[in-house]
């Protein structure tokens, strides 16, 4: 495996981000067999937009890897970054891996995975992200609204006004430019009420988008890949969920299809 850290460009030149450095895209490239090519797995973990959970990061990534994926993790930007700070770098991650697929051993297929803020930012790519759209998206329960069933801390954190308030409320903003997307989410979620993973659903289904969705009776927020890889020390056995951790095999049948929009 050849691991690699690429340096975003800032959005704009006071941009740092928690590190203290601009954006960052780590990268996991098979490259043993230098003439094959394989699909790009983009990884946003969550984090309310306050941090990038380290759990919802390379572990994700590792386990695409091993499945025959390349994998990134996208180290974005948070507090007191507005929308479309985020937004714009991980669109050139994007842009990034389709100009360099050669030297990446990539074929141009790509799906951006993300975990509750970063579900947000990898669904805001899905409305606002032109010509970068991915070619499709992991939605893990993901923020949506910014309404009733919203996360307070997440829109607060990049909506300080009303209207972009509006604007990052992704369920009024679907078209049928949206990619096909896999959702998952526990249905006893307190942290991001799965009304907003359902709401999301409703709208891919009126613009008639590919979208496969799976509700897991239990679970809470926050439980990654459900298993011992991504678990908290402090609480064990609340972030290994059996049933939950189907969602991960359920999501290679889903990157396996080819989806006719």
């Amino acid at each position: 495996m050849r691991q690699t850290v690429i340096e975003l460009k800032p959005v704009s030149p006071e941009y740092k981000n928690e590190s203290g450095q601009a954006a960052a895209l780590t990268l996991m490239i098979h490259d043993t067999q230098p003439e094959r090519r394989f699909p790009m797995v983009i990884v946003v973990p969550g984090g309310c937009y306050t941090r990038c959970s380290k759990r919802e990061g390379e572990p994700v990534a590792m386990r695409y890897y091993s499945y025959g994926y390349n994998a990134a993790v996208l180290d974005y930007s948070v507090k007191d970054k507005p929308f479309p700070t985020a937004l714009l770098e991980l669109r050139e991650a994007v842009r990034y891996i389709r100009d360099n697929l050669d030297s990446l051993c990539c074929v141009n297929d790509i799906t951006v995975v993300g975990f509750s803020a970063g579900g947000h930012l990898a669904a805001s790519l899905g409305v606002y992200g032109g010509d970068d759209r991915p070619d499709r998206l992991i939605l893990c329960y993901p923020v949506i609204s910014s309404g009733e069933y919203g996360h307070a801390e997440s829109v607060a954190n990049i909506a300080p006004t009303p209207e972009l308030a509006e604007t990052v409320s992704l369920e009024k903003h679907i078209t049928e430019d949206f990619p096909p997307s896999f959702i998952w989410h526990c249905a006893d979620d307190k942290t991001v009420p799965v009304e907003n993973s359902l709401m999301l659903a409703a709208e891919l289904s009126r613009c008639r988008i590919p979208y496969e969705l799976h509700v897991f009776p239990h679970g809470g927020h926050g439980i990654a890949l459900c298993d011992i890889t991504t678990v908290k020390d402090e609480n064990f056995d609340r972030y290994i969920e059996p049933h939950a951790a189907e969602w991960f095999r359920l999501s290679l049948d889903f990157l396996g299809h080819k989806f006719d929009k």
